[in-house]
């Protein structure tokens, strides 16, 4: 009887590398895990994720089955190395702490643009993060920029001294939720805040920080953006002598800047662009395209000195829908 119970049940252990930090690959495993009965383990590595599987031997078959198949969309796997291993006296599967074993070679997801899920919370007066600007998920939001180390764990993030209320660390630890383990996570309660500051340093009277830099914006000044993993540099695209300023700033004599827009309605004003271009500037990372410009594009000169070509990418809800930014070309 012991016998044929061990050939029914086997453990194997799975090294994993790619992108496999900061896209939901934990939680996903977690759920994908249950869904096939299985106990056992999932924790971030310095060279990716190593995951450990029990059960019946045609469960852990599925298992391995549908896992590379099924991963959230921004997963990249490069590795997947199933072994066996020892039976463990285990009841359940679970995502362990971190291991800081090795020496770090695991690769981080870029930034993920903010997805249709966090957009509608975003705008949904009812919604507790209703205009909450860094509002993120585990399929969005921050990650490369914010990364001070491997594994990537909110203690190695900028988040790292932002503690979760109540209702955030519940959704982190809710198998159910978009959110579980989703390390950016926060809200106008336990996250960073907005504030204006003058050029000095000084904090603001600013009811509306966003509308007040818009404002500014749009009478020449040059506002340094700063999100939870660094700074964009913006001004008019329009304004000439606000361009200028800010190649000064930048040093920067000729090398090009890039337009940010809202609409693909504002990028097709300045240049051309066809239908792959338009899928490319709406993919996940939102990249800078290179676009050739139009000659009547009302667009100072010193975005792109002597360029045919201006850099164009696409921002969400942007405050107004042409300023460059300092991510250059």
């Amino acid at each position: 009887m012991t016998e044929t119970v061990r050939t029914r049940v086997a453990r194997k252990v799975i090294d994993v590398a790619g992108i496999v930090q900061g896209v939901g690959f934990r939680p996903f495993v977690y759920r994908l895990a249950n869904e096939c009965g299985l106990t056992g383990l999932i924790a971030n590595t310095p060279a990716g994720v190593s995951i450990e599987v029990q059960g019946e031997t045609e469960a852990v078959e599925r298992f391995l089955g549908r896992l590379p198949k099924e991963v959230p969309p921004r997963t990249k796997i490069t590795v997947l190395a199933p072994r066996e291993a020892e039976l463990q006296p285990e009841t359940e599967f679970r995502i362990a702490p971190s291991r800081m074993d090795a020496a770090a070679r695991a690769l981080i997801s870029p930034d993920v643009s903010v997805c249709e899920d966090c957009l509608r919370e975003l705008m949904n007066p009812r919604d507790r993060r209703f205009r909450y600007p860094f509002i993120n998920c585990t399929n969005c939001g921050p990650r490369f920029t914010i990364t001070r180390d491997i594994p990537y764990d909110r203690a190695r993030t900028s988040m790292a001294k932002f503690k979760m209320c109540a209702a955030c660390r519940a959704e982190y630890e809710n198998p159910a939720s978009r959110r579980f383990h989703a390390q950016p996570n926060a809200c106008w309660d336990c996250g960073p805040q907005m504030g204006l500051l003058a050029a000095d340093g000084a904090l603001m009277d600013a009811a509306e920080p966003i509308r007040e830099a818009a404002r500014l914006l749009q009478q020449g000044s040059v506002v340094a953006v700063k999100g939870l993993g660094g700074f964009h540099l913006a001004c008019d695209a329009q304004n000439e002598k606000a361009v200028g300023i800010l190649r000064e700033r930048k040093r920067r004599v000729e090398k090009p800047f890039a337009i940010m827009v809202r609409r693909v309605e504002d990028a097709v004003r300045f240049c051309v662009m066809d239908e792959l271009s338009k899928k490319v500037m709406n993919s996940f990372e939102r990249p800078i395209v290179l676009l050739p410009r139009r000659q009547e594009a009302r667009i100072a000169g010193g975005v792109a000195p002597g360029n045919r070509y201006l850099g164009v990418f696409f921002a969400v809800h942007a405050a107004a829908s042409s300023f460059i930014s300092e991510r250059e070309i």
